[in-house]
């Protein structure tokens, strides 16, 4: 326990969306790891009281809230529970997202789009807006949102999800200009080819996909989540004290070709 409050994000509270799988529950590691404190937010419960249960555990100091991030109001009480718990909010990861069906876009229904866009585009909309009340009044805080690559250049087959992360893309520009002079920094993250639950399933599903995949970046691999997370936290910390308004691409060089 007695790291605990050592390393870049000590003393800070961090609110991690999309917490329960993936690149969030990498993220909420990472950042207690480094001394924040953690407020995890999901839409599985179980999950999410495991995670923050296996954190205590370990020393950190770690909190949870069932939240969808589609639902304003939802956003606002897990917003309000991080305050509640720890007094403010000095750091948010706003990860949680939504693909979509691999289709070309003249056969997607309304639907597909409608879907994605609610999660990737409406759900950080939410958490920036009630993040961002919350730090007005502290003066200060770090914001990072995830896009993707797919928010940088385009693939086929998956128009609505590339929309979406570009719209990521556009509300962290928007955001950091409007709340540079307040001091709060607004960045984002693009990340490539990353292992989860779904990218897992996809390559037991066909093998081939996962050649395909990997080769499609310099460095010839998926990204571990908590390479993605790292990222993340950095951009969180004082160290990136100058950085805000950038979307920094953590996809194995995919961009530079």
């Amino acid at each position: 326990m007695s790291g605990v409050q050592a390393g870049p994000l000590a003393g800070k509270v961090a609110l991690i969306t999309g917490a329960g799988s993936g690149i969030g529950a990498a993220a909420a590691r990472v950042f207690a790891e480094q001394g924040a404190a953690v407020v995890l937010v999901g839409r599985r419960e179980s999950r999410l009281r495991a995670l923050a249960g296996q954190l205590e555990q370990a020393g950190h100091r770690a909190a949870w809230r069932a939240a969808d991030v589609r639902d304003a109001e939802q956003v606002r009480h897990a917003v309000e529970h991080a305050v509640d718990r720890y007094g403010r909010l000095d750091a948010a990861f706003n990860n949680a997202g939504a693909g979509v069906e691999n289709k070309p876009l003249h056969l997607l229904e309304d639907a597909a789009y409608e879907s994605v866009m609610d999660t990737n585009v409406r759900g950080v909309w939410n958490c920036l807006r009630h993040e961002i009340t919350v730090m007005l009044a502290a003066g200060s805080g770090a914001i990072v949102n995830t896009s993707s690559v797919g928010g940088l250049v385009a693939s086929s087959t998956a128009a609505p999800y590339i929309a979406s992360k570009h719209a990521v893309i556009g509300l962290t520009k928007a955001a950091a200009v409007e709340y540079a002079a307040h001091g709060i920094r607004v960045n984002a993250i693009a990340p490539g080819l990353t292992r989860s639950e779904m990218v897992d399933a996809w390559f037991a599903a066909d093998p081939a996909a996962q050649e395909r995949s990997c080769t499609s970046a310099p460095q010839a691999r998926a990204a571990d989540p908590r390479e993605v997370a790292e990222a993340a936290a950095w951009l969180c910390s004082e160290r990136a004290s100058f950085v805000t308004g950038t979307t920094l691409a953590v996809d194995g060089g995919r961009t530079a070709w």
